[in-house]
């Protein structure tokens, strides 16, 4: 198939690149070529490519900065979705587009399933929301993938960001009241490039396997990168007060997957082990 990942300089787009290009014609547009919120240079760029299927991976992710930049987020996270899904549709081909838990409150005491009511607490929940409700009802062929603590290569995330941190500082407060799935985009890459080859459209939840909080996932990136030494404090969410209210629990579950022949993602502890040394073989490059 020929595809097109949007957003294709981010951390899953570099890793759905790597994946699909195995058995696929992978072509990659982001900023500054390509703004998904110009619906008409979307439309000249996307129909030259005679296409088979459009991944959408360009998001707004930075879920504080949407509490301040909400006009942005909404632009980004829904407008942006929107016109792909136009596109797709006029093109008659599927839209694969990537949604976070976020869009869920965080009060379930079970994983969500794809059926849950959303009822988003921030303004990135609510701008990633808005988009899934767009594509729905703009592209009939479609797939909504719903994902968790993303970290990989090629971009911001927590693992980075706590390597980093154990270097600069002897202690280290990290949030013990959130749990979630913390998810490789690897894992994530190599699920929707098999999700991609039948025509099962709808929602789905994708995660890595396993639950942890912020500071128990922290524990394990020390234990395995052996950081001693160094001390990590559990605090709570409202001691961390960051501008963006955060979901308490927001594991997914990922049943409609498997139903449908998709076999479960690695526990994060090895997907984790995995990523720990690619990292270590990028340092001795």
């Amino acid at each position: 198939m020929k595809l097109l990942i949007t957003g294709s300089k981010g951390m899953l787009g570099h890793a759905l690149a790597n994946d699909l290009s195995k058995e696929h014609y992978v072509s990659g547009l982001d900023l500054p070529n390509l703004d998904i919120s110009e619906l008409g240079n979307l439309r000249k760029a996307v129909f030259s490519y005679e296409l088979d299927l459009i991944i959408n991976a360009a998001a707004y992710t930075d879920v504080d900065g949407c509490e301040t930049n909400e006009d942005h987020a909404f632009i980004v996270n829904a407008t942006g979705p929107r016109n792909l899904a136009v596109v797709a549709n006029e093109l008659n081909i599927p839209l694969v587009h990537i949604s976070t838990d976020y869009i869920f409150d965080g009060t379930s005491a079970i994983p969500y399933k794809e059926s849950d009511t959303p009822n988003p607490q921030s303004i990135y929940g609510k701008s990633k929301l808005l988009g899934e409700q767009l594509i729905r009802e703009l592209c009939s062929k479609h797939y909504i993938i719903r994902t968790s603590w993303l970290y990989g290569e090629h971009g911001k995330n927590f693992v980075a960001t706590i390597l980093r941190l154990a270097q600069e500082r002897d202690e280290l407060g990290v949030v013990n009241d959130q749990t979630g799935s913390p998810t490789y985009t690897v894992d994530l890459a190599q699920a929707i490039a098999k999700i991609i080859t039948e025509p099962d459209y709808g929602t789905y939840h994708i995660t890595n396997s396993g639950t942890c909080t912020w500071y128990e996932f922290t524990l394990e990136i020390f234990r395995q990168a052996g950081i001693r030494g160094g001390r990590v404090n559990p605090i709570t969410t409202e001691e961390l007060n960051r501008p963006a209210p955060r979901p308490v629990y927001s594991v997914l579950d990922n049943s409609k997957w498997l139903a449908i022949g998709g076999t479960p993602l690695r526990h994060y502890k090895e997907a984790l082990s995995e990523y720990l040394n690619l990292l270590t073989k990028e340092e001795k490059k």
